[in-house]
């Protein structure tokens, strides 16, 4: 019997699915190529004015990529309370950070808002750049069992996980764009629209 339904859900949902996801993935996304550019301009000199004021306040320059340095100027140089160690010292994750911004030490937020700036720039706009296509679209592909609950997933890039929390992160949702004659729709039944829907059909 448990055969037979999958066998059905098989060729009623899963099958029909992978024509529609098919042709979505050879479509793609079209990408604002001159705004993209224009965006990591301005990530990349905000980055670099994050970086003057940093090494400014510290005293000297030094790699904000490296937790181990950082860690140095932190908690040796600036003797600021320590949290979690690691093997290579005093960790220096954003949770950490995050606490430490209660010392009221004006280095900390300096160092975060540089973090959420150079996370967008090497996560997004550069790797953005490598994977579109020569029709200025992004060709994601869509998994229909990437996941354990079932929904879909997407890959080469992951176009389900493009920033919105922040303001920053906004902007890069500002490079894509629909053609012309066309708009995105933007539909979601989660939270309490899922409890509706649940209550008004009955299930």
């Amino acid at each position: 019997l448990k055969a037979l339904s999958m066998e059905s859900l098989y060729n009623s949902m899963e099958n029909p699915l992978l024509y529609v996801l098919s042709q979505m993935e050879a479509n793609g996304i079209l990408l604002d190529i001159i705004k993209l550019k224009e965006l990591g301009t301005i990530i990349k000199k905000e980055c670099d004015e994050l970086s003057e004021k940093i090494f400014t306040l510290s005293g000297e320059e030094f790699n904000l990529n490296s937790s181990q340095q950082l860690s140095k100027i932190l908690f040796e140089k600036r003797h600021l309370p320590t949290g979690k160690k690691t093997q290579g010292g005093f960790s220096t994750d954003t949770a950490t950070l995050e606490e430490l911004v209660a010392t009221g030490d004006e280095i900390i937020p300096l160092i975060l808002r540089y973090r959420t700036y150079s996370k967008l720039q090497s996560t997004y706009v550069s790797s953005l750049f490598s994977l579109v296509g020569k029709d200025k679209r992004l060709h994601t592909q869509f998994l229909q069992i990437g996941t354990a609950t079932g929904r879909l997933s997407s890959r080469n890039p992951n176009l389900q996980n493009i920033p919105i929390r922040t303001e920053e992160g906004r902007l890069i949702r500002t490079a894509f764009v629909p053609k012309k004659g066309f708009v995105f729709l933007s539909a979601d039944y989660a939270q309490i629209e899922l409890v509706i829907l649940a209550h008004l059909s009955g299930d």
